[in-house]
């Protein structure tokens, strides 16, 4: 394993170990907030993650989740509560669509650091189909919840 594989190992484990955003926010009966349960059926992972968007509805101001998983799909969660916060709802989208086909891509597609963060540390996980959708499960659940809000 290359040194920055390595590197990658160890931020997914810390990811999971000490998860950014975990533990849901209140909802309420907030109409600029909703929620989404995603659940691995393969493996058994599941999120629920809730967003809440501005009153103009445009921007993403708040990420929470909950859930139980292996590793990949608890550390996914976790940077992408970390990186959605502040954006549009267009601009989240686009940072979906991005994971989504760098994730489907079997390797070809590289997640750019500049733009993802610490959740292109999930890059490799696209080599283990098995394993793509619990690094998806978070951002799908995310996709679904601004749908809803």
């Amino acid at each position: 394993m290359s040194g920055l594989e390595d590197l990658y190992q160890e931020l997914i484990l810390d990811h999971s170990k000490r998860p950014h955003g975990k533990g849901l926010l209140g909802a309420g009966d907030d109409p600029h907030t909703a929620e989404s349960h995603q659940r691995n059926p393969i493996c058994g992972d599941d999120i629920t993650l809730r967003a809440r968007v501005s009153d103009d509805g445009e921007r993403i101001t708040e990420v929470s989740w909950e859930g139980s998983g292996c590793s990949i799909s608890q550390a996914s969660a976790s940077m992408l509560t970390e990186l959605v916060i502040g954006h549009s709802r267009a601009e989240a989208a686009e940072l979906i669509d991005g994971f989504r086909e760098a994730l489907r891509s079997r390797g070809a597609i590289e997640l750019d650091e500049d733009v993802y963060g610490d959740a292109a540390a999930l890059t490799g996980v696209s080599r283990y189909v098995a394993r793509v959708k619990c690094a998806m499960l978070g951002w799908v659940a995310l996709e679904d919840a601004l749908l809803r809000a």
